[in-house]
């Protein structure tokens, strides 16, 4: 029996995708200390690494297929095949950012004055990549954590280091003076896994299913029942993807209408519903839209 070895993100991404796969319906049991996980599912094996190193792992046949970081895949410039965007993280539904900072009080102001000067980075290849372009000389240190203290303490004149809310950079009194890219998760496959038809259709079903889950972020169902003489009203009132669904009740003048929704409107949009003659409203919660 075939099966699809599968790479799934060490650290901070964890959690957010054994969840977001949850959601998708798979159920993923890690382990302590065990980088292999359960997965309620024959056809999958599923192995735990850093999101640093994946690519390599699907680009060599050792994982058939993964989720990792762009930035990561640049950095490896790996030969891989993109499967899809997965724009998610720990902290927001967007992507992250590679940024340039320096210390609040320092007088470099752009990326010229870097001339000469000593940068600190997880993302060496990439940050030596974009100088080169720049025909701008600077010395490249790999970092291997806590790269913010880096300028603080003197060790570098700037970092390259990735961040969601800029939260930490500021909190080390560091200023951004570029950015360098944007940075999202991607699924991936290995080249000749992708040629064997049952791997590609395995893959490319799971895909779906995980951006049908991202698709239904914030997103709720609305059902409602509606007297025939307040149904334009209501039906204007409501947002939807295409048109909302219409139904006659049984031996009734009255409709089942349902729809879809953002949540963020919800709180005002059912008690306006309500006052023009809306009941029986029921909101639930969406796991996929496809």
């Amino acid at each position: 029996m075939s099966t699809l070895k599968l790479g799934l993100p060490k650290g901070s991404l964890e959690k957010a995708t054994i969840e977001l796969f949850e959601k998708a319906g798979w159920q993923i049991k890690p382990a302590a200390r065990n980088y292999f996980p359960k997965i309620d599912d024959p056809d999958l094996d599923c192995s735990i690494c850093r999101p640093q190193e994946m690519s390599r792992y699907v680009e060599n046949g050792m994982l058939d297929a993964g989720i990792t970081g762009k930035d990561w895949t640049m950095e490896n410039q790996s030969d891989i095949v993109l499967v899809c965007d997965l724009v998610y993280s720990k902290v927001s539904k967007r992507p992250t950012r590679w940024v340039i900072a320096v210390a609040g009080d320092s007088d470099i102001k752009s990326i010229e004055d870097l001339e000469g000067k000593k940068i600190a980075t997880e993302l060496v290849e990439v940050t030596r990549r974009f100088f080169a372009e720049k025909k701008i000389n600077v010395e490249i240190e790999f970092s291997w954590g806590a790269t913010e203290a880096k300028v603080v303490s003197g060790l570098a004149d700037a970092i390259v280091e990735v961040t969601e809310t800029e939260s930490t950079i500021r909190a080390h009194g560091l200023r951004i003076i570029y950015e360098l890219m944007e940075s999202n998760t991607q699924f991936i496959a290995n080249k000749e896994s992708w040629k064997d038809p049952w791997k590609r259709e395995k893959i490319e079903n799971i895909a779906l299913m995980l951006q049908g889950s991202l698709a239904a972020d914030r997103i709720v169902g609305l059902k409602m029942n509606v007297a025939n003489e307040n149904l334009d009203e209501v039906v204007a009132l409501l947002p939807s993807l295409n048109a909302p669904t219409i139904a006659n009740l049984y031996n009734q003048d009255w409709y089942s209408v349902e729809t879809v929704v953002s949540e963020d409107i919800v709180r005002d949009l059912i008690p306006q519903l309500k006052k023009i003659g809306a009941e029986g409203i029921i909101e639930y919660a969406l796991n996929k839209i496809i």
